[in-house]
C-alpha cells in the first residue's frame, strides 16, 4: 500500500500537537471527575431513548447487535421485560446499556437484549466515555450499576464482549468478568480480493475453489444470488429453518431456530436496513443448482451489515444436494469476494470454533462476559457462572474431549 507524503505547509506544527494533546488529557481527566456526577436510569421502553440511541449507535466501533432496530426486532417478537440502563453525566448521554430480564427458576438474569443470538456485544458509549474507560473507577460503576438494577434484577450478565475491539478498549473492563468458553473469528479485508487472499494459505484456497467450480459444473451448475425483494428473502429464510431443522436433528442435537419468536425475530430483521446499504439486520446470500436441479439450494447463509462490519450470523446446506462440492465454502467464496469495492473492512464469522471458521479467518477475538452480582441469590447464580464457563472452557480446549462430549450430548439428544 502506498504512503502519500503531506507537504510540509500540511503538517500540524508542534504547538498545534501539544494543544490537542492537552485537550485530550483534560477530557479525560473531566471524564474521571464527573464520575461522580454520572447518573444511572433505567427504561422498561425503547422508544424514550430512540433519538439518544441512534445518535450513539452512528459510531463504526459500537455492535451490531446493540443497535436500535435489531433490539427492536427481538424486542418486539420476545415482549420481555426491558431494563435499559442509561448513563448521562454534564446532560449528555454517556452510554446506554440495552437490557433484558429473563426468569428462570426464580433468578432474574439482566442480559444484552437477544444476548443469544448475538456474536459481539459491546454497549453503545459515546467517544469520550469510551475513550475514558480507563479512568472510570469499576468499584464505583459497579455499585451504580448494583443500584440500578435493585429490584430488578439478581445478576447482571453481560456476555460475549471483547476486552479490546479495533482498538479500542472497552469501559465495562474493570467490572467482574470471566472469560467466556467461545471466540469469535474474523477475516480483515484489503481493497483487493487478491490481498485479502494473502493473509490465507492463498495457492490452496484457489486450489480448492477450482475444484469446487469444476465439481459443481460436472453437477450442472450453480449460480451465487443475493435476491433484491424482500418476499424472496423472507423465503430464503424459511428455506434456511427447514434446512438447518434437519441438520440439527440428524446431529441429535435441539433446534435453535425452532421457535416461533426466533424466527419472528429473524424475519423481523430483514426490513431493517437503510437506503445506503451501510446497514441491513439480515441479508440472504444463496446458491442455486441448476439442470436437472434447477433452482434447489444448494447453500444458504445469513449475513448482517453495520458500517465497515460483515457479521455471517448462520449457514446451513442442503446434504443431499451435491455435498461432495462443499457448496457452503463455495458460497463463503462468492460472498467474501462479492462484498470486496463495497467499503467492507471486516468480515465476521462470529462465535464457535469451527474448522472453516480457522480456514478463512487469520485473527481469532477472545470475549469475555460482566458477571455483577445484584442479590444474594445473584452471587451464587453469578459463581455457578463462572465455574460452567471455566468448565466449558476447559473442554472445548481439549479437542479429544470435547468430541466425545458432543456424542454425548447428541446421544441424550
Amino acid at each position: 500500500m502506498q504512503t502519500q507524503k503531506l507537504d510540509v505547509h500540511e503538517q500540524p506544527s508542534e504547538d498545534v500537537a501539544l494543544a490537542q494533546t492537552a485537550i485530550s488529557r483534560l477530557r479525560q481527566l473531566s471524564m474521571k471527575l464527573a464520575m461522580a456526577e454520572v447518573d444511572i436510569e433505567v427504561f422498561d421502553a425503547m422508544q424514550p431513548l430512540e433519538d439518544d440511541w441512534r445518535a450513539l449507535e452512528r459510531d463504526n466501533l459500537q455492535s451490531l447487535h446493540q443497535s436500535y432496530d435489531w433490539c427492536a426486532a427481538w424486542v418486539s417478537a420476545f415482549q420481555r421485560p426491558l431494563a435499559i440502563l442509561k448513563g448521562t453525566y454534564a446532560g449528555q448521554t454517556a452510554f446506554i446499556l440495552p437490557v433484558e430480564i429473563i426468569k428462570s427458576r426464580g433468578l432474574a438474569t439482566a442480559k444484552f437484549i437477544a444476548a443469544d443470538h448475538s456474536n459481539i456485544n459491546t454497549g453503545l458509549f459515546s467517544e469520550s466515555f469510551a475513550e475514558a474507560g480507563g479512568t472510570i473507577d469499576p468499584g464505583k460503576f459497579a455499585g451504580q450499576l448494583q443500584q440500578a438494577l435493585k429490584g430488578r434484577a439478581d445478576l447482571l450478565l453481560l456476555q460475549n464482549i471483547p476486552l479490546e475491539w479495533r482498538g479500542r478498549p472497552t469501559p465495562l473492563a474493570g467490572l467482574p468478568m470471566v472469560q467466556n468458553q467461545n471466540h469469535a473469528y474474523q477475516l480483515p479485508f484489503f481493497p483487493a480480493f487478491e490481498d485479502t487472499l494473502k493473509q490465507l494459505n492463498a495457492k490452496n484456497r484457489r486450489k480448492k475453489f477450482r475444484v469446487q467450480s469444476k465439481r459443481l459444473e460436472a453437477a450442472g451448475g450453480v449460480e451465487y444470488v443475493v435476491p433484491e425483494t424482500s418476499e424472496e428473502q423472507h423465503r430464503l429464510l424459511d428455506i434456511f429453518f427447514r434446512l438447518k431443522s434437519a441438520r440439527f436433528a440428524s446431529l441429535g442435537l435441539p433446534d435453535v431456530f425452532a421457535d416461533k419468536e426466533t424466527r419472528a425475530f429473524l424475519h423481523g430483521l430483514i426490513d431493517k436496513r437503510d437506503d445506503d446499504r451501510r446497514y441491513f439486520g439480515l441479508q440472504m446470500h444463496v446458491l442455486r443448482l441448476k439442470s436437472e436441479n434447477e433452482g434447489r439450494v444448494a447453500a444458504i447463509s445469513g449475513i448482517s451489515r453495520k458500517g465497515d462490519h460483515i457479521i455471517c450470523q448462520f449457514g446451513a446446506i442442503d446434504e443431499e444436494l451435491v455435498p461432495h462440492t462443499s457448496p457452503g465454502e463455495f458460497l463463503y467464496w462468492q460472498t467474501i469476494s462479492g462484498l470486496h469495492g463495497k467499503g467492507v473492512a471486516l468480515f465476521d464469522f462470529g462465535l464457535g470454533d469451527q474448522t472453516y471458521k480457522r480456514s478463512w479467518a487469520p485473527v481469532e477475538t477472545a470475549h469475555y462476559d460482566v458477571v455483577l452480582p445484584v442479590s444474594q441469590f445473584g452471587v451464587l447464580a453469578g459463581a455457578a457462572h463462572r465455574i460452567v464457563t471455566r468448565g466449558k472452557a476447559h473442554i472445548k480446549a481439549r479437542p479429544k474431549l470435547y468430541k466425545f462430549t458432543q456424542s454425548i450430548r447428541a446421544r441424550l439428544g
